[in-house]
C-alpha cells in the first residue's frame, strides 16, 4: 500500500469534523469549480479555485508513475507549527492527527491527469504526496476561504463507507458512475481494491485476507487500485469509476494498536464493477 507515512490505526475517539458552509443545488461534476493539485515526486503545487463548497480536484502527476495526493484539514486554531510537530506521531498512527487535523481526502493518482470531487470547508489545509520516496513527503499549504455561493456535490450513484470493522453500502457499482467514499467509523480507515479474474477467486482473496494471508491474496489478484487511501472520521469524497469491470475485493489494511490488520477483523468485501 502507498499510505506511508500515515500508516497504522487505533487511537482515542475523534471529535466531529468541521461542517461545510450551506451549499447551493448540486452541479454536474464538469461544472464544479476546479482546484489543481500538481505533484512530481519532489514538489506539490496547489492552484485554481480555493473557495468553500464542492470542488473538482484535478491531479496532474509527472516525474513518478503514481502519486498519492492527500489533503489534511487543520482544526480551528491549530497552527502549521503544531501540525508539523505531530507529523512523527502521525507517521506511526494517523489517528494521532485527531485534535490537530482531519484526513479529508487521500487517493491514488496515476501518471497523467485524474480527479476527485469533495466539499472544502473554510480552513487551512496541507496537501501532501504520500507516494513520494522522501522520508518527509513533499507538501504545500493553502487556505480555503468562505464562498458566498458554495457549490454542492453531484448526487452519487452509490456510496461505500468504512466502519469498525467492515464496509456498508453498495456491492455493485458501474463504470462511469460517481461513487462516494466515506468513513462512517471512528478510526481512520482506507478502501483499497484488489481486482480478481472471477467471483470464485474474489471470494478466495477475501478469505485469505480474513485469515491474514496477505501474500496469498496478493498472488491471486490481477490488479490493484486505492480509491480511498485514508480518511478520518466523518470525511468523504467522490470519484468516477474508471476501473475494469469485474469482481474486486475492497479492504482496509490499517492495523489496530495491538497489531491486528483490519482485514482480519472483517474489513474485506467482494464488490462487482458492472460495464
Amino acid at each position: 500500500m502507498s499510505l506511508a507515512p500515515l500508516a497504522a490505526s487505533q487511537a482515542a475517539t475523534p471529535p466531529a469534523s468541521a461542517p461545510a458552509a450551506p451549499a447551493a443545488p448540486a452541479r454536474p461534476a464538469a461544472a464544479l469549480p476546479v482546484m489543481t493539485f500538481k505533484m512530481n515526486g519532489k514538489t506539490v503545487a496547489i492552484g485554481g479555485a480555493l473557495k468553500s463548497g464542492a470542488e473538482r480536484i484535478v491531479f496532474t502527476v509527472t516525474g513518478e508513475a503514481q502519486g498519492g495526493p492527500a489533503l489534511i484539514r487543520l482544526d480551528p486554531g491549530v497552527t502549521l507549527a503544531q501540525f508539523f510537530a505531530h507529523l512523527a506521531a502521525a507517521a506511526q498512527d494517523p489517528n494521532n492527527l485527531y485534535g490537530v487535523g482531519q484526513i479529508a481526502m487521500s487517493t491514488e493518482a496515476d501518471k497523467g491527469t485524474s480527479s476527485v470531487m469533495m466539499n472544502l470547508a473554510p480552513a487551512t489545509y496541507v496537501a501532501l504526496d504520500l507516494n513520494a520516496p522522501a522520508k518527509i513527503p513533499p507538501l504545500a499549504t493553502f487556505h480555503v476561504t468562505a464562498s458566498k455561493h458554495p457549490a454542492a456535490l453531484p448526487k452519487p450513484g452509490a456510496t461505500i463507507s468504512s466502519i469498525e470493522f467492515g464496509f456498508r453500502g453498495a456491492s455493485t457499482v458501474k463504470v462511469g458512475e460517481i461513487v462516494r467514499w466515506a468513513n462512517a467509523g471512528f478510526l481512520v480507515h482506507m478502501i483499497v481494491g484488489a481486482e480478481a479474474p472471477s467471483l470464485s477467486v474474489a471470494n478466495q482473496i477475501a478469505a485469505d485476507l480474513k485469515a491474514g494471508n496477505d501474500n496469498a491474496a496478493q498472488a491471486l489478484a490481477i490488479g490493484f487500485y486505492s480509491w480511498d487511501e485514508a480518511l478520518s472520521h466523518g470525511e468523504s469524497f467522490e470519484s468516477v469509476i474508471h476501473q475494469h469491470a469485474g469482481f474486486w475485493v475492497i479492504a482496509c489494511f490499517m492495523d489496530t494498536q495491538d497489531g491486528r490488520e483490519h482485514t482480519t477483523l472483517g474489513m474485506e468485501k467482494v464488490i462487482q464493477i458492472l460495464p
